[in-house]
């Protein structure tokens, strides 16, 4: 196949809102601190965690600490409390009939393959890059140019899929087409901002067939 799609994850295929919020509070309440409202957290689901914990006024030094402490919860939970968004299955095995298929998320890969075999989804997939595969993660290129190294195929045959701005300029950046969705963390009007109005979807199923047509 000359085209490949590449998906983020977390509120592009899966749900796993309950489970990252409760991971927080976890690891705030570990280390006696107060426990940051919902949706401050929610704001910034989709960045990587040490930024996360940063963004939430971890100091630097205890970052690594109070990761470890999430990771250890989140291990624990994140099956029985995440779900496919609606029509993700759908999506991706359409997309699976036309082009090969990445992840690529700043999720930490080990979680996302876990998730992805439990939620029967894994086995679409060629290539999966997680935060621990690139030194700069989304907004940067390197996930996206990485994926298609893997993948073997030209930048020019690739779409990538996500609900947020650091996927549509992670896209951007490495030179790929790209499709917003709104069924995730940011607003219709945050991916106008970093997106074609033309190009932002309600779900990744009429993403998937967006981009099918336009190949």
């Amino acid at each position: 196949m000359s085209l490949a799609i590449l998906f983020d994850l977390d509120g592009t295929l899966i749900d796993s809102t309950e489970a990252i919020i409760e991971s927080f509070g976890v690891s705030f309440a570990h280390f006696a601190e107060p426990i940051p409202p919902k949706e401050k957290i929610t704001q910034h689901i989709g960045h990587p965690l040490e930024d996360m914990f940063a963004s939430l006024g971890v100091s630097q030094e205890s970052i690594d600490m109070h990761v470890v402490r999430y990771k250890e919860h989140y291990q624990k939970v994140s099956k029985q409390k995440t779900i496919l968004l609606p029509n993700a299955k759908e999506a991706v095995e359409l997309a699976s009939k036309y082009a090969k298929l990445g992840v690529v998320t700043t999720k930490t890969g080990k979680f996302s393959k876990m998730l992805l075999e439990h939620l029967g989804l894994f086995e679409y997939f060629d290539v999966l890059i997680g935060r621990e595969d690139v030194l700069k993660p989304k907004p940067d290129a390197e996930p996206v140019i990485k994926a298609l190294i893997k993948l073997n195929i030209d930048k020019k045959s690739c779409w990538m899929i996500g609900d947020t701005c650091m996927d549509i300029l992670a896209a951007k950046a490495a030179g790929i087409y790209s499709t917003a969705v709104s069924s995730g963390y940011a607003s219709v009007k945050n991916l106008r901002s970093c997106s074609d109005e033309k190009t932002i979807f309600n779900d990744t199923l009429d993403a998937v067939k967006y981009i099918i047509k336009s190949y």
